[in-house]
Formats: structure tokens, sequence, C-alpha cells
């Protein structure tokens, strides 16, 4: 069934409770924020994902909406949102609470569904909407949308780094666990003697022991072999979590060191093996996803993850549709680095691949040529504050809806911030424009 109505719709008061209005400050960013932004348009978007009068009435798309903007906003996980929606009075105010509700809104559980109900069809219109309420409350000037900066980064998985030997052991670890949810019988787990395994074998390694720790490494493959053959002996229709399972261990136990698309983890294996070339980090273990940011004011229009390994050029097509889709603008050029030579873009933007030299390059353009490392720090703060750095949501669903909700949050933080201080300009009779260099300090 459709969501239900939020609270603010409802005229009639509540005898005990405390009405929200009469506690929190009408000036403060976040109740600004709510304002901008349109949730009837919301209502409307993701009101069609839902059957009309069949079973009970859904949890209101608001407060939805606003737990997913805080949620990738400050960096929080499920559990830490809805633990800290209870305390503090503006995040009730953003979900369309009038009253003070001193209970937990929701459980945790319900954010996981409501993503992957919402896919990423919806992360792109909250996406859309953080740049829609910036137009709206004039945070945010159109021209700054006709020029942006594109640009490739790995989203890491939250998966451990992985070895041989590690995914031998957790291979033999998932099938016995799920032989005995099944109702299996083994005649051997190997649970402690692989254990013992991985031990030695990581402790023979770190010794610089190499005969010794391969050693342990094909013992560790050889009792992953017997486990897996007495299970497809014993069991004549396996479970359709026991054939994935029995599908990605063969996969694990065959693979050799120069094939391609290897597995790297028993319960992610979509994962895959970039090398971006740096210095600290060799290998990462996740999807290359495709930022788009303006050069000017550093809003992010577009955020896209790609799986496969595609070359960056190849990437630069979608991601400028997405990015035109987003803000309402086509950008009027992209500037993108040299890993985008010979894309093959066919549209109305001008695409400026960067070079060393300036030499006929106009003066005008050879400057905003220069701001496409503005996009690098970008990167950075998705990484570092919005919870790009590490993907803790499942499957290859996950890693598309990841990175737009990264966006959002970085989008959300920077409308918070400019909010924050065109507040403390107009209190303290500042004209001039602040440079805003740090987060407001009443936020988390």
């Amino acid at each position: 069934m459709r969501p239900k109505r939020s609270q603010n719709e409802e005229a009639q008061g509540q005898l005990w409770k405390t009405d929200l209005e009469k506690i929190i400050d009408l000036g403060h960013p976040m109740v600004k924020m709510a304002e901008g932004i349109d949730w009837g348009r919301l209502d409307a978007a993701f009101g069609e994902s839902y059957v009309e009068g069949k079973g009970r009435p859904a949890i209101p798309t608001r407060l939805m909406v606003a737990l997913h903007y805080i949620k990738f906003t400050f960096d929080l996980s499920d559990d830490e949102v809805v633990q800290g929606w209870r305390e503090n009075v503006y995040w009730q105010w953003l979900s369309g609470m009038r009253w003070f509700e001193h209970g937990a809104p929701i459980d945790p559980s319900s954010m996981s569904r409501w993503r992957r109900r919402i896919e990423e069809t919806g992360a792109m219109e909250l996406l859309k909407e953080t740049i829609a309420a910036g137009l709206e409350m004039k945070l945010i000037k159109r021209k700054q949308l006709e020029v942006v900066n594109v640009d490739t980064t790995v989203q890491e998985k939250n998966v451990r780094y992985p070895t041989d030997a590690r995914l031998y052991h957790r291979s033999i670890e998932k099938l016995t666990r799920q032989a005995k949810k099944d109702g299996v019988r083994l005649k051997r787990t190997y649970k402690r003697v692989s254990k013992l395994a991985l031990f030695m074998q990581s402790r023979y390694a770190h010794t610089r022991k190499p005969a010794k720790a391969a050693a342990q490494t094909r013992k560790l493959r050889t009792l992953l072999g017997r486990v897996r053959r007495e299970i497809e002996r014993g069991v004549a229709n396996p479970s359709g979590k026991m054939r994935e399972l029995l599908e990605v261990t063969g996969r694990i136990e065959a693979q050799e060191r120069g094939d391609k698309r290897k597995v790297y983890s028993v319960h992610e294996p979509h994962v895959e093996c970039i090398s971006k070339g740096k210095a600290h980090k060799k290998w990462e273990f996740g999807c290359k996803v495709s930022v788009v940011v303006s050069s000017r004011g550093g809003w992010i229009t577009g955020a896209q993850a790609f799986h496969g390994t595609p070359y960056d050029g190849h990437t630069l097509q979608g991601s400028l549709d997405r990015a035109a889709a987003t803000a309402g603008v086509t950008p009027r050029e992209a500037h993108t680095d040299k890993g985008y030579r010979k894309h093959g873009y066919k549209g109305e933007t001008q695409v400026h691949v960067d070079k060393t030299r300036r030499g006929d390059t106009p003066k005008p353009l050879w400057k905003r040529m220069k701001r496409r490392a503005a996009v690098e720090p970008t990167i950075g703060h998705l990484k570092s504050d919005h919870r790009l750095d590490c993907n803790r949501l499942k499957g290859p669903e996950g890693d598309l809806l990841n990175i737009v909700f990264a966006a959002i949050g970085k989008n959300f933080a920077k409308l918070l911030r400019l909010l924050c201080a065109l507040i403390f300009r107009r209190l303290m009779g500042v004209t001039a424009p602040v440079p805003l260099t740090r987060p407001c300090p009443s936020f988390p």
C-alpha cells in the first residue's frame, strides 16, 4: 500500500506531546533545507513503486528520504541514524514530524529494504532534488552547471584483502555452515584443521618461508575439494543458496594465477581487481565509478558505477548524459584527464582532454582546463566523509546505489554549509561573500 500521510498534514494537536515548532530555531539550516525540498514531487515519484489497496500502509516517503539524506551526509550506519534521530529535533523536523518523538521511527532494516525498492532510478531522483533545491534557494547558479569536470575512481567493496589461502578457508567455512542449515551431514568439516592451516600459512609467509607457506595453501585447497565433492555426492537437489556456493567455490578452487575474471570474495563474487597506478595502493577491489562535478562550486551532477572495468573514455557518454538529466542543464564544456583520450563521445558537450602545454589554447579555456584538478578533492571528500571509501551495500545493486548516495550526501552537506554561512552573514550584517573552508560547527 502507498505510504501513509506525514504528521505535518494532520491539523489536530496532541495533548501529551511537545510541538517541535516551539522548541526549534526556525532559522536553522536544517529547517531551511526542509522548506527548500519539494517533498510532494518525491512522494509522487516514489509512490509509483507501491501497489494501491494491498497490504499495510508503507512508511512515509519523507521520513525515509530524510533518513537517507542524514545517513550519507554525516557518514552514519542505519542503526546510528535511527538512534540519533531520537535525540535530534532538527532531524525529526526534516523528516516531517510535528511533535517530538522519544521512540525510534522505524527498524533500521527498513532502510535497506527501501533502498532495494527504489533501486538506482529512485536514488537519482534524490540526487536530482539536491540540485533542484539548491537552484530554488539560489544557492546554486545555473551558470555553474555549464562547465563540468569528469573523472573516475575505484569504489572499494567491504571485503578483506584476498589471498588464495584466505579464499580457500572462507569457502570451507561457508560450505560447512550452509550444509548445516540444509541438514546435510558431513563426515568431516575440517573446521579446526583449516583454521590451523591458514594460521600457519600466514606465519610462514611472514617469516619468509615461501615453500612451507605454499604447502599450507595447497593443503587448504585439498580440504576445500574434499568438502565440495562430499556435498555434491550427498545432495541430489541442493538449495538455491547451496548451488550458488558450490559454483563460486568451484571457481575459486579451479582458478590459477594468470586467469582473468577471477573470484576475489566468496560473498561478493562480482568484485573486480582494479589497478589505478597508485604508489601506496597497487590493487583495489571493488568497481569503477565515474563522477561529474561542476568546475565552479563543486556540485556533483552525475555519479555512476560501472562493472567490468571499462576504459575511462567509454564511460564518458553515459556520465554526461546522466549529468544533463540530473541537473536539467546540458554541460557546455567537460574537462577530463589524459585517461579519456580517444573517448568517442558524441553529443552537444565540448570535451577537452587535459594537456601539458598551452600551445594555441585561448587563455580563458586554459584556465578552465587547469581547474580540472578540482575534481580530485571532491573525490577525496566522497571517500573520507560520505561512505565511498568502503561500500557496505550488498551485491552489484549496492555498488550502483552507494556512489549515488555518496554524491547525495556531498551535495546535501554543501547546501547545509552554505545556508549556515548565509545565516551567519545576515546576523553579522556582512554583505560580502565569506569563503567556506570548513563545515558548519553546529553539525556533527
